[in-house]
């Protein structure tokens, strides 16, 4: 009995990759990157995102403001929303071309070997969403270690810290690396399954002898 079938594992990297790509988009849009705790004033929380500043009182709550400006931002955070919107572009057309190229999806493509091509460049595309997701948030973490160890600032002066939508995106990313690799192993199997299939058997040879070769003596 065979338990993981190139359907299986065509699935098992559509589901993976969908939930890690809803993750790695909810991070996104988190104003929870970095957070800054003062010493001074413990009634304050600031947190960071690459779209929103917020700030949290007991009294008022949480109050969150957009950047006046995207030239003024830090190079670090320029590059993090490029790389995060094509990191949203490319995971949701690779969800698209994957689930058309699915075994037994019969919606706009029937050929079997143009789903093939669909779900390779599916997983390029999952690959490269995951690497773009994974790239940005590893520049501000490296950026905020940078400054948090930095012997510059005074010690009396918050600083940043990583947030925990940090985290969630590089589990995200990593996600959706993996989702990639198994489109990769589906698409494998599947060409194996093809060229099983393909090799002529012939019914006059004994099931017991029928992989060896005839030998003669002289």
């Amino acid at each position: 009995m065979v338990f993981l079938t190139t359907k299986m594992m065509e699935r098992a990297a559509l589901f993976l990759s969908f939930g890690s790509y809803v993750t790695s988009l909810t991070t996104a849009f988190l104003p929870l990157w970095k957070t800054m705790n003062s010493d001074l004033n413990e009634v304050e929380n600031w947190f960071s995102g690459l779209w929103l500043t917020c700030l949290y009182t007991d009294e008022k709550g949480i109050q969150c403001k957009a950047y006046d400006s995207v030239l003024g931002l830090p190079v670090d955070l320029q590059i993090s929303r490029i790389l995060v919107l094509i990191s949203i572009g490319t995971g949701g057309f690779a969800l698209l071309t994957t689930f058309l190229g699915l075994e037994g999806v019969d919606m706009c493509v029937k050929r079997p070997d143009v789903k093939r091509r669909l779900l390779i460049f599916s997983g390029v595309m999952t690959w490269v969403s995951g690497l773009t997701t994974l790239a940005p948030i590893s520049i501000v973490a490296y950026t905020t270690v940078v400054d948090f160890w930095d012997e510059g600032f005074p010690d009396v002066m918050p600083r940043w810290e990583c947030g925990e939508a940090m985290f969630s995106g590089w589990f995200g990313g990593l996600g959706q690396v993996i989702g990639g690799t198994l489109l990769f192993v589906a698409v494998c199997m599947g060409d194996y399954d093809r060229q099983r299939l393909s090799v002529p058997v012939s019914p006059e040879l004994n099931p017991r002898t029928r992989y060896y070769l005839k030998t003669e003596l002289l």
